[in-house]
């Protein structure tokens, strides 16, 4: 009996344990994320759904109902059992039908989930009361925070000996030139641009997605292990933080010669705390900057003006309105990409919006400080393939798609609406999964963009229902809708404008029925 009550409860907790683990992981194992999303999204319905506490709730009133009219010894036992049986079911048809959010099985995460099942059951094997059971599946956080708890020291080992060998690495090789980018949008778009410009020069960038102390130095330590002390090459770093100091330990092991800082703008908001705490945190990557090295800002952005004195080294402003160090003039949008002029050179880049005109700017003033010609640097360009899901605009099923779904932001939102209205297309629908971490300001921002949205989107479609109500009450109205509806599919010819981090089967939900689904990039 006692080990179908131990499998019972195994597959009771297993769902919402990796629920959990994989949020947790998706906010790179961060208590101050994960909280900020529980605060914001509610606890209840993202580990256990809406489905569990209403079975739990139906449990607990047949169990007072039994108490008072039959046997509560018997009643509680029978409960418990059934109880446990519909979550273990619940947990295999979830698995089954591949409706359970998975974590990537790290060793990080293995020992988690080992650890977050193991120790409900050494409770469970204590336990003298069986109708004490229920409440084992529900206490799921709670095992995997002892887990996180027991794991700390070992993780804590781990990374200090990561970030140690990593600094090593970088101080064997002298000679390497690292270009450190930062800021609240664009740092990954300029950096791909970057690297595309410089690869006849062996420069090799940090992979998607690495852009944390811990994925930073790992990447160094595969990079350098192998190279000679005195190789000569290029490495462009991107660089994240969500709190002040993180830049700073980046700068320490990468120990940059030139910092591009893109924007300071609002994006981590309710981790930051202000723009003023951004632009703080982000300004580390310039203070760490040698007297010989080369810093770039964005004039176009007043936020970042005061990071100028932060900087020992010269100051190279970009941006677009005839003043800056490196001007782009003459911006236009064509059906092969931007183009513009920057030193009465012509520059073609195939990227749909004219907003990322700046971090070509970017990578342009880079270039000609690592020695690099206008006229060698346009000629890169051309051959430039935009990221997937980052501003990428395609054709699929006869609908014109802006895919920018890599990641999300206020500024990056706002660059889609000016995009969406410069089109012509008769119909215009927007999909968004709504911008998180925004803190105080979510609704105030989720505001001004839905009033801006609603100018020249007919339909909003919103996969988070709790973004719902930002854009009924801010333009659209009944225009406004849950993806979960099923809305009206659009047409072909129609356009689909996608943001934040919206999945490529919710894309799916909105093209036209079709036998074939070809993805074709518009911009060639």
């Amino acid at each position: 009996m006692i080990l179908i009550i131990l499998v019972l409860t195994f597959l009771a907790c297993l769902s919402p344990t990796l629920t959990l683990l994989s949020l947790w992981q998706v906010k790179e194992w961060r208590l101050d994320r994960l909280m900020e999303h529980l605060k914001r999204e509610g606890i209840a319905s993202q580990l256990y759904g809406t489905l569990r506490p209403r079975i739990l709730g139906a449990s607990m009133l047949i169990a007072i109902v039994g108490f008072i009219f039959t046997d509560p010894v018997f009643i509680g036992t029978e409960v418990t059992l059934g109880l446990l049986i519909v979550l273990a079911v619940l947990s295999c048809v979830q698995i089954l039908l591949r409706k359970q959010p998975l974590p990537v099985f790290t060793a990080k995460a293995l020992l988690m989930l080992a650890l977050s099942i193991v120790i409900p059951m050494l409770f469970l094997i204590s336990l003298s009361s069986l109708p004490l059971l229920v409440i084992i599946p529900f206490l799921c956080p709670l095992w995997i925070l002892l887990s996180w708890l027991l794991t700390k020291p070992i993780d804590q080992f781990l990374k200090k000996r990561t970030l140690s060998t990593a600094t090593n690495l970088r101080l064997a090789h002298p000679n390497i030139t690292v270009i450190g980018i930062t800021g609240s949008v664009g740092k990954t778009t300029t950096k791909e641009l970057l690297a595309h410009i410089l690869k006849k020069q062996g420069a090799l960038a940090t992979p998607v997605h690495v852009n944390t102390e811990m994925g930073v130095a790992a990447w160094f330590i595969k990079i350098l292990k192998d190279k000679p002390t005195d190789w000569p090459g290029i490495l462009i770093v991107e660089m994240g933080a969500y709190t002040k100091g993180e830049i700073k330990l980046l700068s320490e092991i990468a120990r940059p010669k030139f910092g591009i800082i893109t924007f300071i703008g609002e994006q981590h908001l309710a981790l930051f705390g202000s723009l003023e705490a951004i632009r703080d945190a982000k300004g580390e990557l310039f203070a760490a900057l040698p007297d010989d090295g080369a810093a770039f800002m964005n004039h176009d952005n007043a936020m970042s003006e005061k990071l100028r004195d932060l900087c020992r080294c010269p100051v190279t402003t970009v941006g677009t309105d005839g003043r800056a160090d490196l001007c782009a003039l003459d911006i236009e949008e064509t059906g092969n990409g931007i183009r513009f002029t920057v030193e009465n050179q012509r520059f073609l880049v195939p990227l749909a919006g004219t907003h990322l005109v700046t971090s070509v700017l970017f990578a342009i003033a880079a270039s000609l400080k690592l020695g690099m010609t206008l006229p060698e640097i346009a000629k890169e360009l051309k051959t430039f393939v935009s990221l997937a899901r980052s501003f990428q605009v395609k054709t699929i099923r006869g609908v014109t798609v802006l895919d920018d779904t890599y990641n999300s932001s206020p500024d990056s939102f706002r660059a889609a609406i000016a995009w969406a209205k410069e089109q012509p297309h008769l119909e215009k629908v927007l999909l968004v999964d709504g911008i998180i971490e925004l803190g105080s300001s979510e609704a105030s921002v989720h505001a001004e963009l839905s009033k801006e949205a609603a100018k020249v989107f007919g339909r909003v479609c919103i996969g988070n229902a709790r973004f719902l109500k930002y854009f009924r009450d801010n333009g659209f109205g009944d225009r406004a809708v849950l993806l979960s509806s099923r809305p009206q599919p659009l047409k072909t010819g129609d356009l689909l404008v996608c943001v934040g981090r919206v999945p490529r089967t919710a894309i799916d939900e909105l093209l036209p029925v079709s036998t074939e689904d070809m993805d074709l990039p518009l911009r060639k």
